[in-house]
Order: C-alpha cells, then sequence, then structure tokens
C-alpha cells in the first residue's frame, strides 16, 4: 500500500461519525446494511449519513451494491486488511510479541 492511501484511509476515519460507520460496518461483515439503517444506528440524517458513506467508500474502506431503490454498504475487507497491514507490518522490528496478544494472533482475525 503506498503511503498516500493510507493517509486517505485515516482521513477518512478521523471523523467521529464516520468512525462509528466503519466499526458498525465492521462488525457487520460482509453483508453489510442498508444507508438507512446506518444512519439509525449511528444518529444521524440519512443525508449526512450518505455524505459520509461516500467519503468512507471513496477512501476504499467500504462498498456499495445497490438494491433496488436502496443502497447496502459493507466494509471492504481487502481495504481494511491493506490499511492494517501497512500500520503494522514493521510492528516491533519484526518481533510481533513484543507488541501484545492481539499483533500474534493478528493471523487469525478476519480469515
Amino acid at each position: 500500500m503506498k503511503q498516500e492511501a493510507a493517509v486517505a484511509m485515516l482521513a477518512a476515519l478521523a471523523q467521529e461519525h464516520r468512525l462509528k460507520m466503519f466499526r458498525l460496518l465492521v462488525n457487520k461483515g460482509p453483508s453489510g446494511l442498508p444507508s438507512s439503517e446506518i444512519a439509525d444506528a449511528v444518529g444521524i440524517s440519512p443525508t449526512g449519513a450518505s455524505f459520509h458513506l461516500k467519503e468512507l467508500e471513496q477512501a476504499g474502506l467500504i462498498v456499495a451494491t445497490r438494491q433496488g431503490r436502496f443502497i447496502r454498504y459493507a466494509i471492504h475487507v481487502d481495504g481494511m486488511r491493506r490499511l492494517l497491514t501497512y500500520l503494522t507490518e514493521d510492528c516491533c522490528q519484526g518481533q510481533p510479541e513484543l507488541c501484545g496478544a492481539i499483533f500474534k494472533s493478528a493471523k487469525t482475525v478476519c480469515k
């Protein structure tokens, strides 16, 4: 992953509503949620949710799928994996056991 892509992803997450949306979609997995349910869960208007969801989509963190009149958003698993890998690939100078249990078990996360 290029640094510019990582910066774009992190910038998209650096906002309260977008971070909540992303975490919600991570929890829901590849099946995702309709935008209206995301708006309700986060507590913002559908218009506001649409704006924030587009930012996350443009950054490569989520994907949108049209289902009739509705748009369903889901986590872009590969995008999330690339960002996590970029952030942790040099963890503790190649000694992940120094970084804690989460890094030791990272090989089993999201498989």
